[in-house]
């Protein structure tokens, strides 16, 4: 089991305790990530003018909405690589498809040599026969 971190960080001015199993690091990270949003928003006048638990609110919707962005494109990215790993495996399984045709034709076309140098032999045994059987004739 992971140990529990407790990492004081500052978020809007106020230092607090974060405790988790993550690292400090990561849990820093997090904080820092909510005071640029705080800061990002503070910038705006509108939010400014907002009492402070309506500026919480709307933090915090802000923030679901990067988190559900985030889940939209983790899933787009996730079909991407799933019709990526479907066309990676058609493409593997036409070359083996190709590469057995290859294979194929290369024991083909060695069969029709062979058949043709037996051909050529048988031919060239013929003419020897046939001419050989002419010289008898004229003897």
């Amino acid at each position: 089991m992971a140990v529990k971190t407790d990492t004081e960080v500052i978020i809007g001015g106020s230092v607090l305790t974060l405790s988790g199993y993550e690292s400090e690091e990561y849990l820093q990270k997090v904080a820092s990530y909510i005071n640029n949003k705080l800061s990002e928003y503070a910038k705006v006048e509108g939010f400014r003018r907002q009492p402070i638990d309506k500026q919480h609110i709307l933090l915090e919707i802000n923030i679901a909405d990067d988190y559900f962005k985030a889940k939209e494109r983790i899933a787009a990215l996730e079909d991407d690589v799933a019709a990526k790993e479907k066309e990676l495996y058609n493409v593997t399984h036409d070359l083996v498809a190709t590469q057995i045709k290859l294979e194929n034709t290369n024991q083909a076309l060695k069969n029709a040599q062979q058949e043709l140098q037996d051909n050529s032999r048988k031919i060239v045994r013929l003419e020897t026969e046939m001419r050989n059987t002419k010289r008898k004739e004229k003897e």
